[in-house]
Formats: structure tokens, C-alpha cells, sequence
């Protein structure tokens, strides 16, 4: 399916304040993005991009005091279904690429070395592989309830597991962290979802078995197509759409929309 997305984001800056930016979504095997648009204002901004370990494309630089915001748009082909493998087998921690090996370890948001107990009751009498995480998303889905208006703020893991709801970024910390406590690579996603209700960015997170990632999301009844990635990372704290530097900062104004194309744009 062909999907448009947008986003504005504007700031009150009351002192120079230095950002990093992660807001392009890159063409890969699961999406192609085929126009795109990225405005700031003021429009004399200058913006460095790089891209970071996640091969995350990632736009760094300074926002004058006054009035700045960000502006962002793209057509892009993605699937309108999720591949999904019952079956699909565990993966030896010996023979995984190097480059998995990451995202086995406990980190901030995830502390998968205290569900290593509760991850094997979850996937008790399941088949080692992707049949345990699919445990795992319908074991989220019917103890932990997704809040999109859930008060708490950046919960790791554990305080995900004991307060019993979450945003999606603390659904996917939960997920991510069972599985890592089995030995099953895991990381999490931010991007788009079509027809997500409220619409706003979104969080999921993917496993690495049978030798490929697979989406998976506990937020979603079913398994789900639509969607675009902006950025991969171990945790929330690798793929924030923007990071500032110095005083706090919040968005005086943040506004997110998919919509679905009924032809290839021009």
C-alpha cells in the first residue's frame, strides 16, 4: 500500500538549544520511500545529518531562540500485511550475526535479566522460536493493558510489569525484555501505523529468530500491516524522534498523519 505520512512539530526557544532529530524514514526490504519533504523554520537552520550505530538517519543541529518547528512529510510503499512464521525456529546465541548480539542485553529501559523467571512461565510448553514471543505479545496484550493516555512517564520495563499498563514504547520495553531473558534478540521500533487510533508516532518491537526479524506488536488485536519505520534501536532512549540539550524543552505543538494513497504519486 502506498501511504502519506506527516508530522509538524514546533518548539518555543527561549536559549539557543542544541537537537539531534530523528525524523527521515530510510528505503530498505520492508519500505520504499518515494518523495519526501523535511522543513525547518527558521529556514536559515543549518542541519548536519549522519547516521548512527542502528543505521538510523539522524539530523543534528542548533535552534535560535524564538519560534522553531520542523515540518516533514513522505510517500512511501510499504506492506499492508506483516509476515508472520509459526514455527520459525530459535536461533543459537553461537551462530547469530555479530551485529544481533546487542540486542541480547539488558539495557535502561529493558532489564531483561529480571524476566528471565516470568519469560519461561509465559512460554511454558511452547516451541523454542518464534512461538514463544508470539506467547509473549498475546500474554502482554491480555495482562497489561495499552493506555495511549497512561500517566506515567519514561517506565522501564520492571515498573511497566508492576504498574499493569503502558504507552506502546512500554508494551515494546516489556516484549523486548522477556524475550532477551530467553535468549532471543529483540529491539525496538519507532515510525508510523496506518489507521492507529489516536494517531500519533508509534512504538512495536521486532525478534530476531529463524534467522530474520519479525514484527511484533501488543498494542494490535492482530497482526497488522502499514507501517513505516523511522528508527531502530535497543531501547526508547535510541530512537527518540528529537533529543534537546540543555533547559527543558516540551513541543508546543506536535501533530501526526497517515493517510492512505489510493494510486502511486506522481
Amino acid at each position: 500500500m502506498w501511504l502519506r505520512t506527516s508530522c509538524y512539530i514546533s518548539f518555543d526557544v527561549s536559549v539557543e538549544t542544541p537537537f539531534i532529530l530523528m525524523l527521515r524514514p530510510r528505503s530498505g526490504l520492508q519500505q520504499w520511500i518515494a518523495r519526501e519533504s523535511y522543513t525547518l523554520k527558521p529556514d536559515n537552520i543549518i542541519a548536519v545529518e549522519y547516521t548512527d550505530h542502528y543505521g538510523n538517519l539522524c539530523q543534528r543541529l542548533t535552534a535560535p531562540v524564538g519560534e522553531f518547528s520542523i515540518r516533514t512529510s513522505a510517500d512511501v510503499l510499504t506492506s499492508d500485511v506483516i509476515d508472520v512464521s509459526p514455527g520459525a525456529p530459535f536461533d543459537e546465541v553461537q551462530h547469530l550475526p555479530t551485529h544481533v548480539l546487542t540486542y541480547l542485553l539488558p539495557t535502561r529501559y529493558c532489564e531483561s535479566d529480571y524476566f528471565i523467571d516470568l519469560g519461561k512461565e509465559i512460554v511454558a510448553g511452547m516451541l523454542p522460536g518464534y512461538d514463544q514471543v508470539a506467547a509473549i505479545e498475546r500474554w502482554i496484550r491480555e495482562n497489561i493493558r495499552f493506555n495511549p493516555d497512561a500517566p506515567h512517564f519514561q517506565l522501564s520495563a520492571v515498573e511497566v510489569n508492576r504498574q499493569g499498563e503502558g504507552v506502546c514504547r512500554d508494551l515494546a520495553h516489556l516484549g523486548i525484555s522477556l524475550c532477551r531473558g530467553l535468549c532471543i534478540p529483540a529491539r525496538m521500533v519507532v515510525g508510523y501505523l496506518y489507521d492507529l487510533k489516536p494517531m500519533d508516532f508509534h512504538a512495536w518491537f521486532e525478534a530476531y529468530v529463524g534467522g530474520r526479524w519479525y514484527t511484533f506488536d501488543p498494542t494490535q488485536q492482530s497482526p497488522k500491516g502499514g507501517r513505516i519505520t523511522v528508527a531502530y534501536g535497543r531501547d526508547a532512549a535510541d530512537v527518540a524522534i528529537f533529543n534537546q540539550f540543555g533547559p527543558t524543552l516540551y513541543p508546543r505543538e506536535m501533530s501526526v498523519q497517515v493517510e492512505k494513497l489510493a494510486t502511486a504519486p506522481e
